[in-house]
Protein backbone atom coordinates (compact mmCIF):
# COMPACT_ATOMS: atom_id res chain seq x y z
CA UNK A 1 0.00 0.00 0.00
CA UNK A 2 1.58 3.19 -0.94
CA UNK A 3 1.86 6.31 1.51
CA UNK A 4 -0.83 7.98 -0.38
CA UNK A 5 -3.34 5.43 0.19
CA UNK A 6 -2.84 4.60 3.68
CA UNK A 7 -2.73 8.49 4.29
CA UNK A 8 -6.49 8.74 2.31
CA UNK A 9 -7.18 4.90 4.22
CA UNK A 10 -6.51 6.70 7.57
CA UNK A 11 -8.62 10.12 6.44
CA UNK A 12 -11.45 8.07 5.77
CA UNK A 13 -11.49 5.99 9.21
CA UNK A 14 -10.93 8.90 11.00
CA UNK A 15 -13.61 10.62 9.55
CA UNK A 16 -15.57 7.87 9.95
CA UNK A 17 -15.09 8.32 13.34
CA UNK A 18 -15.88 11.58 13.75
CA UNK A 19 -19.43 10.91 12.27
CA UNK A 20 -19.97 8.08 14.36
CA UNK A 21 -19.05 9.61 17.83
CA UNK A 22 -20.99 12.58 16.51
CA UNK A 23 -24.27 10.47 15.54
CA UNK A 24 -26.78 10.25 18.35
CA UNK A 25 -29.69 7.58 18.97
CA UNK A 26 -33.04 8.92 20.01
CA UNK A 27 -35.58 6.51 21.64
CA UNK A 28 -38.92 6.93 21.62
CA UNK A 29 -41.82 4.72 22.71
CA UNK A 30 -45.79 5.05 22.34
CA UNK A 31 -48.68 5.46 19.95
CA UNK A 32 -49.16 3.49 17.29
CA UNK A 33 -51.22 6.43 15.59
CA UNK A 34 -48.71 8.40 14.22
CA UNK A 35 -45.80 5.18 14.14
CA UNK A 36 -46.19 5.60 9.93
CA UNK A 37 -45.51 9.29 9.98
CA UNK A 38 -42.15 9.15 12.30
CA UNK A 39 -41.05 6.36 10.56
CA UNK A 40 -41.23 8.68 7.34
CA UNK A 41 -39.32 11.29 9.24
CA UNK A 42 -37.13 9.22 11.07
CA UNK A 43 -35.67 7.76 7.55
CA UNK A 44 -35.07 11.01 6.15
CA UNK A 45 -33.77 12.86 9.24
CA UNK A 46 -31.39 10.04 9.71
CA UNK A 47 -30.59 11.10 5.81
CA UNK A 48 -29.79 14.58 6.83
CA UNK A 49 -28.37 14.54 10.39
CA UNK A 50 -26.96 10.78 10.28
CA UNK A 51 -28.71 10.85 13.68
CA UNK A 52 -31.34 7.87 14.11
CA UNK A 53 -34.91 7.38 16.21
CA UNK A 54 -35.70 4.14 17.48
CA UNK A 55 -39.29 4.03 17.88
CA UNK A 56 -41.38 1.27 19.63
CA UNK A 57 -45.07 1.65 18.72
CA UNK A 58 -46.33 -0.03 21.87
CA UNK A 59 -49.77 1.86 22.48
CA UNK A 60 -50.06 4.76 24.08
CA UNK A 61 -50.17 3.25 27.52
CA UNK A 62 -46.95 1.80 27.30
CA UNK A 63 -45.44 5.16 26.07
CA UNK A 64 -46.89 6.99 29.33
CA UNK A 65 -45.04 4.06 31.61
CA UNK A 66 -42.08 4.30 30.13
CA UNK A 67 -41.64 8.09 29.79
CA UNK A 68 -42.35 7.78 33.95
CA UNK A 69 -40.24 5.19 34.19
CA UNK A 70 -37.32 7.32 32.02
CA UNK A 71 -35.98 4.36 30.06
CA UNK A 72 -37.04 6.35 27.08
CA UNK A 73 -35.96 9.89 25.66
CA UNK A 74 -39.92 10.65 24.95
CA UNK A 75 -42.98 9.23 25.20
CA UNK A 76 -45.91 9.57 22.55
CA UNK A 77 -49.94 9.26 23.51
CA UNK A 78 -52.72 10.07 21.30
CA UNK A 79 -54.76 10.38 24.70
CA UNK A 80 -53.32 13.74 26.24
CA UNK A 81 -52.21 13.73 29.70
CA UNK A 82 -54.85 15.98 32.29
CA UNK A 83 -53.09 19.10 33.38
CA UNK A 84 -52.92 17.93 37.03
CA UNK A 85 -51.06 15.02 35.83
CA UNK A 86 -48.52 16.47 33.87
CA UNK A 87 -47.84 18.77 37.29
CA UNK A 88 -47.75 16.00 39.40
CA UNK A 89 -44.88 13.94 36.54
CA UNK A 90 -43.13 17.04 36.39
CA UNK A 91 -43.78 16.32 32.05
CA UNK A 92 -44.25 18.48 29.11
CA UNK A 93 -46.32 17.80 26.43
CA UNK A 94 -46.86 19.23 23.11
CA UNK A 95 -48.54 17.73 20.04
CA UNK A 96 -46.43 16.74 17.05
CA UNK A 97 -48.81 15.78 14.26
CA UNK A 98 -52.78 15.57 13.39
CA UNK A 99 -54.60 12.58 12.31
CA UNK A 100 -58.32 10.88 11.86
CA UNK A 101 -59.46 7.98 13.41
CA UNK A 102 -61.66 5.79 10.51
CA UNK A 103 -63.82 2.77 10.79
CA UNK A 104 -62.77 0.32 8.51
CA UNK A 105 -65.12 -3.13 7.39
CA UNK A 106 -64.91 -6.14 5.65
CA UNK A 107 -67.96 -6.76 3.37
CA UNK A 108 -67.01 -7.75 -0.23
CA UNK A 109 -69.27 -5.94 -2.65
CA UNK A 110 -68.47 -2.65 -0.63
CA UNK A 111 -66.16 -0.32 -2.25
CA UNK A 112 -63.98 2.03 0.16
CA UNK A 113 -66.57 4.94 1.33
CA UNK A 114 -69.05 3.51 -0.06
CA UNK A 115 -71.54 3.13 3.14
CA UNK A 116 -71.78 5.63 5.40
CA UNK A 117 -72.57 5.99 9.29
CA UNK A 118 -73.38 8.24 11.59
CA UNK A 119 -71.69 8.77 15.13
CA UNK A 120 -75.27 6.73 16.93
CA UNK A 121 -75.30 4.15 14.10
CA UNK A 122 -71.57 3.38 15.05
CA UNK A 123 -71.95 4.01 18.66
CA UNK A 124 -74.98 1.37 18.65
CA UNK A 125 -72.88 -0.83 16.11
CA UNK A 126 -70.02 -0.21 19.06
CA UNK A 127 -72.01 -0.90 22.30
CA UNK A 128 -73.89 -4.39 20.75
CA UNK A 129 -76.85 -2.94 19.91
CA UNK A 130 -76.93 -3.52 16.54
CA UNK A 131 -75.20 -7.01 15.71
CA UNK A 132 -76.12 -7.22 11.93
CA UNK A 133 -75.30 -5.35 8.44
CA UNK A 134 -78.58 -5.29 7.09
CA UNK A 135 -80.15 -3.82 10.34
CA UNK A 136 -82.65 -0.87 9.44
CA UNK A 137 -80.58 1.76 11.14
CA UNK A 138 -77.57 0.93 8.29
CA UNK A 139 -80.17 0.48 5.98
CA UNK A 140 -81.61 4.01 6.32
CA UNK A 141 -78.52 5.70 5.86
CA UNK A 142 -77.24 3.38 2.71
CA UNK A 143 -80.15 3.40 0.10
CA UNK A 144 -79.25 1.51 -2.86
CA UNK A 145 -76.28 0.01 -1.41
CA UNK A 146 -76.92 -3.67 -0.97
CA UNK A 147 -75.85 -4.85 2.74
CA UNK A 148 -75.44 -8.72 3.40
CA UNK A 149 -77.11 -9.99 6.64
CA UNK A 150 -73.72 -11.06 7.98
CA UNK A 151 -73.30 -11.28 11.40
CA UNK A 152 -71.21 -8.15 12.73
CA UNK A 153 -67.58 -9.02 14.63
CA UNK A 154 -66.36 -6.17 16.41
CA UNK A 155 -62.73 -5.79 16.31
CA UNK A 156 -60.99 -3.44 18.87
CA UNK A 157 -57.90 -2.61 20.19
CA UNK A 158 -56.18 -5.07 22.99
CA UNK A 159 -54.20 -3.02 24.47
CA UNK A 160 -53.70 0.30 26.24
CA UNK A 161 -54.51 2.69 23.23
CA UNK A 162 -54.82 6.60 22.74
CA UNK A 163 -56.90 5.37 19.53
CA UNK A 164 -59.28 3.17 21.70
CA UNK A 165 -59.67 6.60 23.91
CA UNK A 166 -60.12 9.36 20.70
CA UNK A 167 -62.25 6.98 19.57
CA UNK A 168 -64.51 6.32 22.23
CA UNK A 169 -64.29 9.87 23.56
CA UNK A 170 -66.38 10.61 20.31
CA UNK A 171 -68.81 7.59 20.52
CA UNK A 172 -69.52 8.97 24.32
CA UNK A 173 -70.49 12.28 22.81
CA UNK A 174 -72.81 11.30 20.22
CA UNK A 175 -74.39 8.54 22.52
CA UNK A 176 -75.31 8.60 25.75
CA UNK A 177 -76.28 5.05 26.15
CA UNK A 178 -72.64 3.72 24.60
CA UNK A 179 -71.11 6.14 27.68
CA UNK A 180 -73.35 3.88 30.27
CA UNK A 181 -72.62 0.27 28.42
CA UNK A 182 -69.35 0.91 27.39
CA UNK A 183 -67.68 4.14 28.62
CA UNK A 184 -64.21 6.18 27.10
CA UNK A 185 -60.48 5.81 27.55
CA UNK A 186 -57.69 4.01 26.52
CA UNK A 187 -59.64 0.54 27.64
CA UNK A 188 -62.64 0.02 27.78
CA UNK A 189 -65.25 -2.73 28.34
CA UNK A 190 -66.19 -4.41 24.74
CA UNK A 191 -69.74 -5.84 24.44
CA UNK A 192 -67.86 -8.67 22.06
CA UNK A 193 -65.81 -9.15 19.41
CA UNK A 194 -61.89 -9.61 18.76
CA UNK A 195 -58.89 -8.09 19.80
CA UNK A 196 -55.74 -6.43 17.99
CA UNK A 197 -52.72 -5.26 19.18
CA UNK A 198 -51.86 -1.41 17.89
CA UNK A 199 -53.04 -0.36 14.48
CA UNK A 200 -51.64 -2.21 12.55
CA UNK A 201 -53.17 -5.63 15.10
CA UNK A 202 -56.79 -4.11 14.00
CA UNK A 203 -56.36 -3.60 10.53
CA UNK A 204 -54.79 -7.14 10.44
CA UNK A 205 -57.67 -8.93 12.02
CA UNK A 206 -60.63 -7.08 10.03
CA UNK A 207 -58.53 -7.93 6.80
CA UNK A 208 -59.00 -11.21 8.20
CA UNK A 209 -62.09 -11.35 9.20
CA UNK A 210 -65.73 -11.71 6.95
CA UNK A 211 -67.92 -9.21 8.36
CA UNK A 212 -66.23 -7.19 10.99
CA UNK A 213 -65.63 -3.77 11.67
CA UNK A 214 -62.86 -2.06 13.67
CA UNK A 215 -61.30 1.43 13.72
CA UNK A 216 -57.68 2.44 12.83
CA UNK A 217 -55.64 5.78 12.24
CA UNK A 218 -56.38 6.68 8.57
CA UNK A 219 -52.49 5.64 7.27
CA UNK A 220 -52.96 2.04 8.14
CA UNK A 221 -56.31 1.84 6.30
CA UNK A 222 -54.65 3.45 3.36
CA UNK A 223 -51.32 1.48 3.47
CA UNK A 224 -53.56 -1.80 3.76
CA UNK A 225 -56.05 -0.83 0.68
CA UNK A 226 -58.53 -1.29 3.43
CA UNK A 227 -62.12 -0.44 3.25
CA UNK A 228 -63.05 2.51 5.04
CA UNK A 229 -66.55 3.81 6.23
CA UNK A 230 -67.84 7.69 5.19
CA UNK A 231 -69.30 9.27 7.89
CA UNK A 232 -71.87 12.13 8.59
CA UNK A 233 -70.64 14.94 10.84
CA UNK A 234 -72.39 16.86 13.00
CA UNK A 235 -73.41 19.35 10.44
CA UNK A 236 -75.01 16.70 8.84
CA UNK A 237 -72.67 16.32 5.84
CA UNK A 238 -71.03 13.07 4.73
CA UNK A 239 -67.29 13.54 4.44
CA UNK A 240 -64.51 11.02 3.66
CA UNK A 241 -61.17 10.86 5.28
CA UNK A 242 -58.47 12.53 4.17
CA UNK A 243 -55.88 15.23 5.17
CA UNK A 244 -58.02 18.37 4.16
CA UNK A 245 -61.18 16.60 6.13
CA UNK A 246 -58.67 16.61 8.94
CA UNK A 247 -57.51 19.80 8.89
CA UNK A 248 -61.03 21.41 8.47
CA UNK A 249 -61.58 19.25 12.12
CA UNK A 250 -58.50 21.56 13.46
CA UNK A 251 -59.60 24.86 11.60
CA UNK A 252 -60.23 27.55 14.48
CA UNK A 253 -59.04 25.30 17.19
CA UNK A 254 -57.81 27.04 20.95
CA UNK A 255 -54.82 24.99 21.44
CA UNK A 256 -54.10 27.62 24.77
CA UNK A 257 -57.71 25.80 26.41
CA UNK A 258 -55.85 23.08 27.96
CA UNK A 259 -52.63 22.37 29.61
CA UNK A 260 -49.79 20.62 27.57
CA UNK A 261 -52.02 21.57 24.02
CA UNK A 262 -54.70 18.90 25.27
CA UNK A 263 -57.79 19.70 23.35
CA UNK A 264 -60.36 17.54 21.67
CA UNK A 265 -60.69 17.92 17.62
CA UNK A 266 -63.81 15.39 17.58
CA UNK A 267 -67.31 16.16 16.49
CA UNK A 268 -66.07 19.57 15.21
CA UNK A 269 -69.00 21.95 13.17
CA UNK A 270 -66.91 22.73 10.34
CA UNK A 271 -69.24 20.90 7.72
CA UNK A 272 -65.96 19.60 5.75
CA UNK A 273 -64.64 17.69 9.05
CA UNK A 274 -63.86 14.32 9.59
CA UNK A 275 -65.43 14.00 12.88
CA UNK A 276 -63.17 11.54 15.03
CA UNK A 277 -59.76 13.30 14.63
CA UNK A 278 -56.92 13.66 16.80
CA UNK A 279 -53.59 15.42 17.46
CA UNK A 280 -51.25 12.85 18.98
CA UNK A 281 -48.71 14.24 21.77
CA UNK A 282 -45.08 13.67 22.95
CA UNK A 283 -43.80 13.75 26.61
CA UNK A 284 -41.04 14.81 27.93
CA UNK A 285 -39.30 15.29 31.66
CA UNK A 286 -38.85 19.14 32.34
CA UNK A 287 -36.03 17.99 34.24
CA UNK A 288 -33.55 15.52 32.03
CA UNK A 289 -31.48 12.95 33.68
CA UNK A 290 -30.00 13.24 29.96
CA UNK A 291 -29.82 16.92 29.02
CA UNK A 292 -27.60 15.90 25.75
CA UNK A 293 -30.22 13.21 24.60
CA UNK A 294 -33.34 15.33 25.66
CA UNK A 295 -31.83 18.22 23.18
CA UNK A 296 -31.33 15.78 20.41
CA UNK A 297 -35.03 14.57 20.70
CA UNK A 298 -36.10 18.03 20.49
CA UNK A 299 -33.98 18.72 17.84
CA UNK A 300 -35.88 15.77 15.79
CA UNK A 301 -38.83 17.00 16.42
CA UNK A 302 -37.37 20.86 15.04
CA UNK A 303 -36.87 19.16 12.24
CA UNK A 304 -39.96 17.01 11.66
CA UNK A 305 -42.60 20.39 12.48
CA UNK A 306 -40.26 22.64 10.43
CA UNK A 307 -39.13 19.91 7.32
CA UNK A 308 -40.84 17.11 7.91
CA UNK A 309 -44.79 18.25 6.15
CA UNK A 310 -44.69 16.80 3.13
CA UNK A 311 -43.74 13.48 4.36
CA UNK A 312 -46.72 13.88 6.57
CA UNK A 313 -49.20 15.14 3.88
CA UNK A 314 -48.08 12.22 1.57
CA UNK A 315 -49.46 9.96 4.48
CA UNK A 316 -52.88 12.01 5.02
CA UNK A 317 -51.68 13.57 8.18
CA UNK A 318 -51.99 17.33 9.41
CA UNK A 319 -49.04 18.99 10.18
CA UNK A 320 -49.33 21.21 12.81
CA UNK A 321 -50.53 24.96 11.76
CA UNK A 322 -47.21 27.23 11.50
CA UNK A 323 -49.03 29.69 14.33
CA UNK A 324 -49.20 26.41 16.81
CA UNK A 325 -45.08 25.55 16.32
CA UNK A 326 -43.89 28.43 17.05
CA UNK A 327 -46.66 28.01 20.42
CA UNK A 328 -45.01 24.57 20.59
CA UNK A 329 -41.27 25.64 20.16
CA UNK A 330 -41.61 28.55 23.24
CA UNK A 331 -42.83 25.57 25.54
CA UNK A 332 -39.31 23.82 24.44
CA UNK A 333 -37.04 25.97 26.95
CA UNK A 334 -39.06 24.41 29.88
CA UNK A 335 -36.98 21.20 29.49
CA UNK A 336 -33.51 22.02 31.26
CA UNK A 337 -30.74 20.13 32.95
CA UNK A 338 -30.25 19.96 37.02
CA UNK A 339 -28.72 23.31 36.85
CA UNK A 340 -32.01 24.87 35.54
CA UNK A 341 -30.02 25.74 32.25
CA UNK A 342 -32.25 24.93 28.74
CA UNK A 343 -31.59 21.74 27.23
CA UNK A 344 -31.80 22.99 23.64
CA UNK A 345 -29.48 25.71 22.50
CA UNK A 346 -30.92 28.11 19.75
Amino acid sequence: MSTITRLLAGSVLSLSAVLSAQAADITGAGATFPAPVYAKWAEAYKAATNNSLNYQAIGSGGGVKQILSKTVDFGASDDPTKGEDLAKNNLLQFPAVIGGIVPVVNLPGIAPGQMKLDGKVLAAIFRGAITKWNDPAIAALNAGVKLPSDPITLVYRSDSSGTTAGFTYYLDEVDPEFKKAVGAGKTVNWASGVGGKGNAGVAANVTKIAGSVGYVEYAYAKQNKMTHVAMINKAGKTVQPDDTAFAAAADGADWSKAPGFGISLNNQANEKAWPITSATYILMHKVADKPAQSAEALKFFRWALNSGQKLALDLDYVPLPASLVKQVEATWAGIKDASGKPVLGN
